[in-house]
C-alpha cells in the first residue's frame, strides 16, 4: 500500500514537471526574449538561448530536463549566475517549512481544542458560538483579515512585532504562524465537532463515564482518539491551503520563502528558479497530501480495508 502511494505521488511530481517544462518552452514567445528584454541584441539572445539549452530540439531538452530532475540540477539561476536554481530554492524552502509547520500545530491545536469545549458542558448554551465563530473564520479569505488583524496588534497596539521584520525573531514567526493557522483551525474546529458528535452515541463513553470518569477524560481519552480519523483527513486536505496561504503571507509581509521566491523568479524573469520552486512545491504537496493519506490508514484501519 506504501509502494501504490508513493508511486501514485510519482506520477502526480512527474505529470506536474512536464507540464511545468512544456509551459515555459512551448507557449508562445521567445524565453531568451523574455528574459533579456527587447533590448537584447541577436548576439545576447543566442547566448542565453545557449546557456539554456534552448537551442537543442525539444526531445533534447526534454531528456536533459528529466536527467536534471532525477539528480537534482536543474540548471544556473539566470539572475545570479553561479547559484543553482535548486540551491536557491532549498535555502527558501527552510522558512516556509518553519512557517507552515507551526501554523499546523497551532491550527490542529487550536481547532480540537475549540471541537472539544464546543463538545462538553462547559459553556452551556454559549457552546453555538463555538460552531459560528468555526464557520465565520473558515469562511473568510485569509487576505481579507491578515492585514485588518497585524494593523490592530502589531502597529496600533503594538502587542506582537510586525511578521516581516527581520529582527523580529521566533516572535514574528510565531504571529505569522499564528495568522495562517486561524483557517486551518476553523476546518479542524468544524470536522472535529461534527467527528464528537458521530462518536458521542457510542456505549464505550456511557461506560467511561459510568466508571467514574470525568466528561473532560472521556472527551480526551475517549472520544477524540475514536474520532481522530476525519480531524487527520482535513488536516491534510487543508495543507494546500496552507501552503497557499504561506505564499500569500510570505509575499504580504515581505517574508523570506518560496512564495517570496516564485513571485521574484516570475518577476526577473529567472526560469530554471521559476521551474525548480514550482515543481518543488508541487512535490512537496503531492507527498504531504500522500503521507496524510497514510496516517489516516494507520488511526483508522476501516480506510485501507
Amino acid at each position: 500500500m506504501m509502494l501504490g502511494k508513493a508511486l501514485d505521488a510519482a506520477i502526480v511530481v512527474f505529470a506536474l514537471a512536464s507540464a511545468v517544462f512544456l509551459a515555459l518552452r512551448v507557449l508562445p514567445g521567445d524565453p531568451s526574449a523574455l528574459i533579456l528584454g527587447d533590448q537584447a541584441s541577436p548576439l545576447e539572445r543566442a547566448a542565453l538561448r545557449a546557456k539554456l539549452h534552448l537551442d537543442e530540439p525539444m526531445w533534447l531538452q526534454y531528456a536533459r530536463f528529466l536527467k536534471g530532475l532525477v539528480t537534482f540540477d536543474l540548471g544556473e539561476s539566470v539572475r545570479r549566475p553561479g547559484a543553482s536554481a535548486i540551491g536557491r530554492v532549498l535555502d527558501a524552502a527552510t522558512p516556509t517549512a518553519e512557517l507552515a509547520g507551526l501554523a499546523v500545530l497551532m491550527g490542529a491545536a487550536l481547532g480540537i481544542g475549540a471541537a472539544v469545549l464546543g463538545q462538553g458542558p462547559w459553556l452551556g448554551r454559549r457552546r453555538v458560538w463555538v460552531d459560528r465563530s468555526a464557520t465565520a473564520l473558515a469562511s473568510t479569505p485569509l487576505l481579507a483579515f491578515a492585514p485588518i488583524v497585524t494593523y490592530a496588534l502589531a502597529a496600533r497596539l503594538r502587542i506582537v512585532p510586525l511578521p516581516g521584520d527581520p529582527e523580529a525573531g521566533f516572535a514574528g514567526l510565531l504571529f505569522a504562524s499564528g495568522l495562517l493557522s486561524i483557517p486551518l483551525a476553523a476546518h479542524v474546529a468544524r470536522v472535529s465537532r461534527a467527528a464528537l458528535d458521530d462518536v458521542a452515541r457510542g456505549q464505550f463513553l456511557g461506560v467511561a463515564r459510568a466508571k467514574g470518569g470525568s466528561y473532560a477524560r472521556m472527551l480526551w481519552l475517549h472520544a477524540l482518539p475514536a474520532a481522530i480519523g476525519p480531524i487527520v483527513t482535513v488536516i491534510g486536505a487543508q495543507l494546500g491551503a496552507l501552503l497557499g496561504g504561506a505564499v500569500v503571507l510570505e509575499r504580504l509581509f515581505e517574508r523570506r520563502g518560496l512564495g517570496t521566491l516564485i513571485l521574484e523568479a516570475y518577476g526577473a524573469r529567472d526560469f530554471p528558479v521559476l521551474e525548480a520552486a514550482v515543481i518543488f512545491t508541487g512535490a512537496l504537496f503531492a507527498i504531504v497530501q500522500q503521507l496524510a493519506a497514510s496516517a489516516h490508514a494507520a488511526v483508522d484501519p476501516r480506510v485501507g480495508s
